[in-house]
């Protein structure tokens, strides 16, 4: 891979020292350890990264959502690692979705999802997009977005919800109000709603109200001291008319002054007594949120320092001195009037800190301060400097601390745009101080939109002109442009997730990045400056150079993806593996087929597929000298595990409400759905195999159970693996899946499993064909007990299988032929997703009379714009129906690596 060169400078202090050569003392020892092995964990652990530039913010159930995927590496150039990204989408019940593989050309690959009503329903999702080269890091570092799913075909019920907590130590008390309108926004006065409150999975409260006149109801949850609620689902159920109950659910997640938390981050690492230290503050709410507040710091005198402020999102930074013995603390009032103390990080009595001031533009102004202790312990020593970025090495410098206060520039353009991580170095190479700097360069590729008119009417015919600048050259880069109906589509800009914000900001630090557009939407010295407080309280990153240097890299257990491989191991009855067996691999109806032999370890892989997604594959040994006696076993499908969505504060609470303008026009765009949907013509349906089905599972209640359907585990190649994930309220460990919950709290009892009532193990599991599961149902708790006592276990996970229709008498031979062949292998894996284009209508006479409206919300989307030297282009589509404003928006990446973003409106009247 290659490595960045860096830059060498010496540090020179108030009086000209002179240097010897870095290979010529001990000095270059050290400095040349750091870059070896910083170089090593670039060259064998690269950082990729993903990025999805999606048509609009948010959808409706019925919606196409269409999306690019940017894949880079190093300097956010195209990967050359991995040439397929995966796209998981997750419901507010952390179960998949759906999943979609996409082959990645060149560093980009686009794809769609139809939002179905069968696979979607009206909440909010969360989306994370990776590599498999990636799942060998934290997937804190997975491109993450929560985006909300609007329900306006069926919508019987819109509403409205907001709470307020009041909690103390012994007591917690919820007051909630929910409006109830029809689906014609009526008031639903004086209905009848029952309600419940569900925590953990267990009923904590419930009740029953009646609306007022406004539609309102007024709910108070009042749980016990132990059943205190820290994430928690209040459903309802109103009574429309005497036949007509309709269910709404709400999640909450109370949120208190006492739930507040307040994190100091002291500049360069530590609080140096005898220093001007500047020290950076974080509120939050348990959300993650930013909250607002105010306070003073005091002494364990008493005595009052300083006052401070947050200036943005929670985030501020203040100036103090410290004096040798004593400790500091500081008193808060937050946004809601509520106080409370926090004790700041404990003074050390000798250090040394590195200061960064980022005002400048074109460079970073590093002071390198020791206080007094510090300074006679290590007078004349070396300190080295090394600067990077995504752990490349492109700066580093060497001094003499020959007196307290050392100053110097750091030259912004020898680094690419993004987070800067300057780390200060004692003689040793032990890592002393450090700080994240942001380098910010908005016009390394500049982006322009234009349209060949400043309005337009309705349908009316749009000739947008693009270009790519890199100063008065045109660039070539990979772009996509998305044109949406901004009155439909309204958005706080503040809060989208962009490619600047995702490639240059989020993706290098862990933690949740509240509103990252703010800082990239018209940027200025305000916005800037809270940049930097940002860098300063955002405390997690890759790597930590106590790791580096000690050679304690992340290990590798998944290699990068160079293409679709089907892998598996060929053996015989007795489980030894098959030497050079010959296997064909085919997918019926094409024209694909493909040949492999196995390794001496039986081991086979068939490479450089491109199998489409949903398509039955057949791998065949049979055709070996006593082929019917062999085996093939498949591998499974790396995957990361279901975790909940990282960024809650992102959710929308009313979806209903928020999303009005988007979801009438959408009930509009859709009536059509709605008025098939109402004819329906049903036969008997066939019973469905459940728990209840069997004596010793019926006393299960259903209320408490959670319900996978068969569908969900088309395509999987291992029920095993896919129940790992896909099994809500459980988790998986050591060849047993435990109550999730009941794990955390310590407890180790395993959940007794049963395929159609009969008790298995985790290991029966593997008999278990996919295809032939009808429905899984997974029991938190088990009521009445009656399989907890009798199995000693915690919990129960249900498989039922698709029952076999009855019919006339089979024989012998016909049923030998039902017996799966081990020398036969057939199955659905994940292939790629398949490709299709955005439609946009060409109104050839926008005169002309049509018997449609035009309702599009994405006016026009082109995930592959791709600009060259030669000059800009110029795209072209049709307006809509809808008057206002439009917007335009581009996004992507040059061939150097620069990032680019631009925003463009248009008004059609």
């Amino acid at each position: 891979m290659r490595f960045i060169n860096f830059a060498i400078a010496l540090l020179l202090l108030s009086t000209v020292a002179h240097f010897s050569a870095f290979a010529q003392d001990q000095d270059s020892v050290v400095l040349d350890n750091i870059l070896k092995k910083t170089k090593k964990l670039t060259d064998e652990r690269p950082v990729e990264k993903v990025y999805l530039h999606f048509d609009k913010p948010y959808y409706s159930v019925a919606d196409t959502m269409w999306f690019k995927a940017y894949l880079t590496m190093e300097q956010n150039l195209p990967s050359q690692l991995s040439k397929i990204v995966y796209v998981d989408i997750m419901n507010a019940k952390d179960s998949l979705v759906q999943s979609i593989k996409l082959p990645v050309v060149a560093g980009v690959a686009a794809g769609y999802v139809p939002l179905s009503p069968t696979s979607f329903q009206q909440g909010n999702y969360y989306i994370k997009a990776y590599t498999i080269w990636m799942l060998n890091f934290s997937d804190d570092y997975f491109f993450s977005k929560t985006i909300a799913i609007g329900e306006a075909i069926e919508k019987q019920l819109n509403t409205h919800f907001s709470y307020k907590t009041t909690e103390t130590d012994k007591t917690q008390v919820i007051d909630a109000v929910i409006q109830f309108k029809n689906r014609d926004n009526v008031v639903q006065a004086g209905k009848t709603v029952n309600w419940r409150v569900l925590s953990n999975y267990d009923v904590v409260t419930k009740g029953k109200g009646v609306t007022d006149a406004n539609g309102f109801l007024r709910i108070k949850i009042d749980p016990k001291k132990s059943d205190k609620i820290k994430n928690g689902e209040l459903i309802t159920d109103i009574n429309l008319t005497e036949k007509e109950i309709l269910t709404s659910t709400f999640s909450f997640k109370p949120s208190t002054s006492a739930t507040y938390d307040v994190q100091f981050f002291p500049e360069g690492g530590e609080i140096v007594t005898g220093i001007a230290s500047r020290i950076g503050f974080k509120a939050l709410k348990e959300n993650g949120a930013g909250v607002d507040l105010k306070g003073t710091i005091v002494d364990n005198g008493g005595n009052k320092l300083i006052d401070f402020s947050s200036s943005h999102l929670g985030m501020g930074s203040f100036y103090m001195n410290t004096e040798e013995g004593k400790t500091y603390k500081a008193n808060v009032t937050f946004k809601d009037g509520s106080t409370k103390s926090f004790d700041l990080p404990k003074p050390v009595s000798s250090g040394i800190v590195a200061q960064v001031s980022n005002t400048d533009s074109l460079a970073f102004n590093l002071k390198i301060m020791a206080n007094d202790t510090y300074f006679e312990a290590n007078k004349s020593k070396t300190l080295f400097i090394v600067a990077t970025n995504g752990a490349v090495i492109y700066y580093a410098a060497k001094t003499k601390l020959n007196t307290q206060v050392t100053s110097a520039k750091i030259p912004k353009d020898k680094f690419p745009g993004g987070i800067v991580q300057i780390t200060l170095f004692a003689e040793n190479g032990e890592p002393i101080s450090e700080r994240l700097a942001f380098n910010y360069q908005p016009n390394a590729v500049k982006l322009s939109l234009k349209t060949d008119l400043p309005t337009y009417k309705p349908r009316q015919k749009v000739k947008l002109a693009v270009t790519a600048k890199n100063g008065a050259e045109f660039a070539e880069g990979d772009f996509s442009v998305s044109v949406t109906d901004e009155q439909k589509v309204p958005v706080d800009e503040n809060s989208e997730i962009t490619i600047l914000s995702s490639l240059l900001l989020t993706s290098d630090i862990k933690g949740y990045v509240e509103k990252p557009n703010y800082y990239f939407t018209k940027t200025n010295a305000k916005k800037l400056a809270d940049l930097d407080v940002l860098m300063l309280t955002q405390g997690f990153r890759r790597y930590a150079y106590k790791e580096i240097l000690t050679g304690k890299f992340p290990p590798a257990t998944f290699l990068p993806e160079q293409s679709m491989v089907l892998s598996g191991t060929l053996r015989d009855r007795t489980g030894m593996p098959v030497r050079k067996g010959n296997l064909r691999l085919t997918v019926p109806g094409t024209r694909i087929g493909v040949e492999t032999l196995s390794s001496p370890s039986g081991i086979f892989a068939f490479q450089n597929l491109n199998i489409p997604d949903s398509s039955e594959v057949v791998i065949s040994a049979k055709y070996n000298p006593n082929g019917n006696n062999l085996m093939i076993i498949m591998d499974g499908q790396p995957a990361p595990q279901l975790t909940r969505n990282p960024h809650p504060a992102e959710e929308i609470v009313n979806i209903d409400s928020t999303m009005s303008a988007y979801l009438n026009n959408s009930k509009r765009q859709y009536s059509y759905l709605r008025t098939l949907k109402e004819v329906k013509i049903e036969g008997a349906k066939a019973k469905r195999p459940t728990h209840a089905d069997y004596p010793a599972l019926s006393g299960l209640s259903s209320i408490s159970g959670t319900l996978i359907e068969g569908e969900r585990f088309k395509g999987c190649n291992m029920l095993t693996m896919c129940l790992q994930t896909m099994a809500t309220g459980l988790i998986f460990y050591e060849n047993n899946f435990y109550v999730n919950r009941d794990y955390q709290q310590g407890s180790r009892v395993p959940v007794q499993i049963f395929l159609n009532g009969m008790p298995i193990d985790y290991f029966g599991l593997a008999s278990v064909q996919s295809n032939d599961v009808e429905n899984v149902e997974v029991f938190t708790k088990d009521e009445l007990g009656t399989v907890n006592r009798m199995y000693n276990t915690n919990g129960v996970l249900v498989i039922n299988t698709k029952k076999i229709p009855k019919g006339t008498k089979m024989s012998m031979e016909d049923f030998k032929k039902l017996i799966p062949d081990p020398s036969v292998l057939k199955f659905s894996p994940k292939g790629f997703s398949k490709q299709r284009e955005f439609y946009s209508p060409k109104y050839v006479n926008a005169a002309a009379t049509y018997n449609f409206n035009d309702l599009r919300t994405t006016i026009y989307w082109n995930p592959k714009v791709v600009t060259n030297a030669t000059g800009g282009l110029s795209l072209e589509f049709y307006n809509a129906d809808g008057k206002g404003t439009y917007k335009a928006v581009i996004e992507g990446i040059d061939k150097n690596g620069n990032v680019g973003r631009f925003v463009y409106r248009y008004t059609v009247k």
